[in-house]
């Protein structure tokens, strides 16, 4: 018996761990939200699929749990990463719930939405930052303004996952003028590394919101990012140490 939380990255087949192909390949159930199945569809044939709607997730934790403990080899799928805002820390959960754990237990890593928005517009996640998401379907506004406020006046770069709720976002991006002023540069990027994807720079002030869902990731820069020929940059450090042209 076996369980394993594997996320596959942002959808490309190019960055889709191999250790992550391997587990589904060698799994007999594969458990996973509609739209990321159909991610890895290649990867299916054969396999008895569990597929579950958004808000769903616990029913899909339990069932892989389930499955495992009748002796299935199990695997639960992740787009991005399983632990960021993915399905590790619930099947974890209910794993601590049951009091069991399987013989083999793993979570397989992935490249996280972040990482991929910010590989599409240069490097501007090149010092400390905060990922934090803009649903509120599981935590209070009140506690999701209050962390990006936390963040921002400590300086970090901001990743803002899931903004489906356009009213949380208009607040967060006040708080965004607020310490980092109108001109802030913000990069915006829907569906990294899928098809239809879409990537565009925006000032704070001028964030379109319209333009934003949740499949979009928003980068706000720390007091040095700076943007040059059309790249987001956040230095990392080293033009207060060496001297560089």
């Amino acid at each position: 018996m076996s369980l394993k939380i594997v996320g596959f990255g942002p959808g490309d087949p190019r960055l889709r761990p191999p250790a992550a192909a391997q587990a589904i390949r060698e799994g007999d159930v594969i458990v996973g939200y509609e739209s990321y199945l159909r991610l890895v569809e290649d990867l299916l044939e054969g396999k008895e699929v569990v597929s579950a709607k958004m808000k769903e997730e616990v029913y899909r934790a339990r069932v892989a749990v389930e499955m495992a403990r009748e002796g299935k080899r199990v695997v639960v799928v992740s787009d991005g990463d399983p632990q960021i805002y993915g399905m590790a820390p619930l099947v974890l959960e209910m794993l601590s719930k049951y009091s069991w754990r399987p013989g083999v237990l793993e979570v397989v890593p992935g490249i996280t939405a972040a990482l991929a928005a910010g590989a599409r517009l240069g490097a501007p996640l090149g010092s400390d930052a905060a990922f934090i998401s803009l649903s509120p379907l599981l935590l209070p506004k009140e506690l999701i303004l209050r962390r990006i406020e936390a963040a921002l006046s400590g300086d970090f770069v901001l990743a803002l996952y899931n903004p489906i709720d356009k009213a949380l976002l208009r607040e967060a991006l006040a708080l965004v003028v607020r310490w980092r002023g109108p001109s802030a540069p913000v990069g915006i990027v829907k569906d990294a590394y899928r098809p239809g994807e879409r990537t565009f720079l925006a000032r704070a002030s001028e964030v379109p919101l319209d333009e934003v869902d949740m499949r979009t990731i928003l980068i706000v820069g720390n007091s040095e990012t700076y943007v040059w020929d059309g790249l987001m940059i956040t230095p990392r450090g080293y033009h207060r140490k060496y001297a560089y042209p």
